[in-house]
């Protein structure tokens, strides 16, 4: 009895563990044979057709007259009439500011007793000239008779080169004394400022009864601005990789921010050539060109230094090849069957754009040469024809998970992506 027991206990022992060994092998199958199945990426696709495409290079900046004169102070004083206020209208030479003239005035009187001065001392010295010309001549006549002394003719012609040198002297005065006469009534003058333009008191900085200072070596203080808002344009900053697709002339669509629901045309008529860097030498430099562009409408009230975007058309084509923008990615190009490469060469393998297409469940990889996009189609120069059926999504997919001889599924009966934003279905 006991015999039999232990033979059944055996038995029961091997069944156990023979259950298990077929467990273990039939899990280990599983995955062998689960990780030699390749994986199914699915995808969406669009065909290739011919678009109109305008290249467009967007940027941001603010709403500013084209012609805008700052008033600066050119002498310092006290404001006492300030007959403008802001957003009032002048024309031309009417009066916008006086600044106290007393001391400038005072400067006049005493400029002009100088001259007064300096043409007396003229005078004067006109009279000793004729006086010592006339006793140099009678002195060479005596001393050519013998009838005068060395030393007396050598005094009568140093009194009359004493009196030409003195009379050049005086006439140097008057010159002088002129000359600070007429910059005290520029200073005079300057005390009153008179509009250089037609236009609005877009800004005043000034008040009543405040103290200026300027002078004629320095920027005084500004007291107000006078602008043309009949002619605004709009300022922006294009980056220095932009800035070379724009050219004058060019149509832009501006948006500002005030008037959003509404699109104003304008165009490029002015683009700097001098590059403003901000942050320079750190880490967020950035290289941007100023763009002016002319606003053709005329139908709102822009103020200056409204904020405002601008969308410009730099380039037009006709009826080119397209796909939607986020069809063209990069890969890396794989090394052909038997080829060798060295370190160098891999390093310098770049990586190519290119699009995928289907090929009988499989994706193919085609480099391709792109020419001009918009915000949602990219212009297709060589690689692929027209009607080609193109990946277009998932943005994932294409960006990171297809590779040339990848098993695909398309399924169009989600988004399409034809609209050129990225999608992230995964």
């Amino acid at each position: 009895m006991a015999a039999n027991g232990k033979s059944k206990k055996n038995k029961r022992k091997i069944f156990i563990f023979s259950g298990i060994g077929i467990i273990v092998i039939a899990l280990v199958l599983v995955v062998v044979l689960g990780s030699k199945k390749e994986t199914v990426i699915t995808v969406q696709t669009e065909k290739a057709v011919k678009r109109t495409i305008t290249q467009i290079v967007t940027a941001s900046g603010k709403i500013q007259p084209e012609t805008m004169v700052k008033i600066n102070a050119e002498v310092s004083g006290e404001i006492t009439q300030l007959p403008v206020k802001e957003g009032q209208r002048v024309r031309k030479g009417e009066l916008l500011v006086r600044i106290k003239p007393d001391q400038y005035q005072a400067q006049v009187d005493r400029a002009e007793a100088g001259l007064s001065s300096a043409k007396a001392s003229f005078s004067q010295q006109t009279s000793n000239l004729e006086k010592a010309t006339s006793e140099y001549k009678r002195a060479q006549e005596l001393f050519t008779k013998k009838l005068l002394s060395d030393q007396d003719f050598v005094t009568a012609k140093t009194s009359f080169q004493s009196a030409k040198s003195m009379l050049e002297s005086a006439l140097a005065g008057v010159a002088q004394a002129q000359a600070s006469l007429r910059d005290a009534k520029e200073s005079l003058n300057k005390t009153t400022i008179y509009s250089p333009m037609e236009g609005t008191i877009s800004q005043l900085i000034s008040e009543l009864g405040e103290r200026v200072s300027g002078s004629s070596f320095t920027q005084g203080t500004q007291i107000m601005t006078v602008a043309d808002l009949s002619m605004m344009e709009a300022q922006v900053d294009v980056g220095e990789n932009d800035v070379v697709l724009i050219h004058i002339g060019d149509t832009a669509r501006i948006t500002v921010d005030a008037y959003s629901e509404k699109k104003l045309k304008g165009t490029v008529y002015e683009i700097a050539n001098t590059a403003t860097t901000k942050s320079l030498g750190q880490q967020d430099e950035v290289t941007n060109f100023l763009v002016k562009i002319r606003i053709v409408d005329k139908d709102v009230a822009l103020r200056p230094g409204m904020s405002m975007s601008a969308d410009i058309e730099t380039q037009t084509k006709q009826n080119v090849l397209s796909v939607p923008i986020q069809c063209v990615t990069t890969r890396v190009p794989k090394q052909k069957e038997g080829e060798k490469k060295d370190s160098v060469q891999k390093q310098q393998d770049k990586p190519v754009e290119v699009v995928f297409v289907t090929d009988g469940g499989k994706a193919k990889t085609i480099p391709v040469k792109r020419g001009i996009n918009d915000d949602g189609f990219v212009e297709i120069t060589t690689g692929i024809g027209d009607n080609t059926e193109v990946i277009s999504g998932s943005y994932k997919a294409i960006n990171r998970d297809l590779e040339d001889g990848s098993a695909i599924k398309v399924d169009n009966s989600v988004k399409k992506f034809g609209t050129g934003k990225k999608d992230e279905t995964k």
